[in-house]
C-alpha cells in the first residue's frame, strides 16, 4: 500500500526524521492560509506539492495545461493561485499514464535553501533476505539511471534484521556522502530514523530523494527529508490499523479495489490482453511471453496458488 508524501514525512517526524514544516490542505482558501502562517514564521518562500501516488510531478504536466506539480512561491496570494488551478485537475507524469490523476490534496510546506542533494532508501534485498540501506550523492536523479551508468555511486550496508541497524553503519554511509564534522553525527542520526521508521512501520520501500543539505534559520547547515516515499507491506497492515486508515482509495483503480475485496492480486495496465494466472511466477513469465512476441498484457493477475 502506498501512501502520500504528506502521511509519509508525519511518520518520518514521529521517528526522528527532519523534514520541513508544513501541512496538507484541500482548498485554495486552506492553501492561502497554511502559507501565511509559514510566511509570518519567518520562511521566504513556501512550496505548493501536489498530493498524488506518482513520481515525477515537478516535471508533470495538468490536462488544463499548466505545467508543474511542485511550485515554489512567494507570496500567499500566489499560493491561493497556484492552489485554485491545480485542485481538482489531472496531473499527468512519467508514471500515471496518459489519464494522469486527479489532485485532491497539497502540500503546503516551507522552501528549503538547498546547498546539496542526496538519495537514501531502505528497501528488501530478496537475495540476502535482508533489509539493505542505500545512498548516493545523485540526489534529485532516478536512482534506476545511476545504477545503470554510474553504479559506483551507490553505497549500501546490508542489515542484520535481529539487531538493527548500527550507529557505525549509519556514519559509514554519511561520511560515504561526503558529509564532515557534525554533518556527519546529523545524518547518521537521520538515517537511524529513517531505518526504524521502516521496521516499526513494516514498508517495503522508504525512500527519500533528494535528502537535503540546507541552510537553517541561523545560517548553520543540516540535513532534512525534503522529499519522502513510502510503500507498506500489504501483508502486515493487519498489525497496524493506524496505517490501514492512510489508504486513499481515490488514488487506486476501481478493478484494484474490487479484487482487493477478493484477495486477489490485480494490477491494472495499459495493454489489450487479459491475463487470468494461477500463482504470481507463471503471471509475470506468462506477461513477458506476451511482451516478447509483440502483445501487450492488459493487467496482471495471480488468482493464488491454491486455486
Amino acid at each position: 500500500m502506498n501512501i502520500h508524501e504528506y502521511q509519509a514525512k508525519q511518520l518520518f517526524a514521529q521517528f526522528g526524521v527532519p523534514v520541513p514544516p508544513g501541512s496538507v490542505v484541500t482548498t485554495p482558501e486552506d492553501a492561502k492560509t497554511a502559507a501565511e502562517k509559514l510566511l509570518t514564521a519567518g520562511h521566504r518562500r513556501v512550496v505548493v506539492k501536489s498530493q498524488i501516488h506518482a513520481g515525477g510531478r515537478g516535471k508533470g504536466t495538468f490536462k488544463s495545461g499548466l505545467q508543474g506539480g511542485v511550485k515554489v512561491c512567494s507570496t500567499a496570494g500566489e499560493v491561493f493561485e497556484r492552489a485554485k488551478a491545480m485542485l481538482g485537475q489531472a496531473l499527468v507524469t512519467k508514471q500515471t499514464g496518459p489519464d494522469g490523476r486527479v489532485v485532491g490534496k497539497l502540500l503546503i510546506e516551507a522552501a528549503s535553501a538547498i546547498k546539496s542533494e542526496f538519495y537514501v532508501a531502505v528497501l528488501l534485498d530478496r537475495a540476502l533476505s535482508r533489509p539493505i540501506v542505500m545512498a548516493s550523492t545523485e540526489g534529485g536523479m532516478d536512482i534506476e539511471e545511476v545504477a545503470a551508468k554510474t553504479p559506483q555511486k551507490i553505497i549500501r550496508e546490508v542489515i542484520d534484521p535481529a539487531i538493527g541497524m548500527m550507529p557505525y553503519q549509519a556514519r559509514k554511509l554519511a561520511a560515504g556522502l561526503g558529509l564532515k564534522g557534525d554533518l556527519i553525527n546529523a545524518a547518521a542520526k537521520l538515517l537511524l530514523g529513517v531505518y526504524k521508521t521502516s521496521w516499526e512501520c513494516d514498508a517495503a520501500l522508504v525512500e527519500i530523494n533528494p535528502l537535503c543539505l540546507v541552510e537553517s534559520a541561523d545560517g548553520k547547515d543540516a540535513v532534512m527529508a525534503v522529499d519522502a516515499k513510502i510503500g507498506l507491506d500489504d501483508n502486515a497492515l493487519y498489525r497496524h490499523p493506524e496505517l490501514q486508515a492512510m489508504r486513499d482509495l481515490g488514488e487506486e483503480a476501481p478493478l484494484e479495489i474490487e479484487a482487493s475485496r477478493h484477495s486477489l492480486n490485480y494490477i491494472k495496465l495499459d495493454g489489450d490482453i487479459a491475463c487470468l494466472v494461477n500463482g504470481a511466477g507463471l503471471a509475470m513469465a506468462t506477461m513477458d511471453i506476451i511482451q516478447h512476441y509483440g502483445g501487450s498484457p492488459a493487467n496482471f493477475l495471480d488468482v493464488g496458488g491454491g486455486a
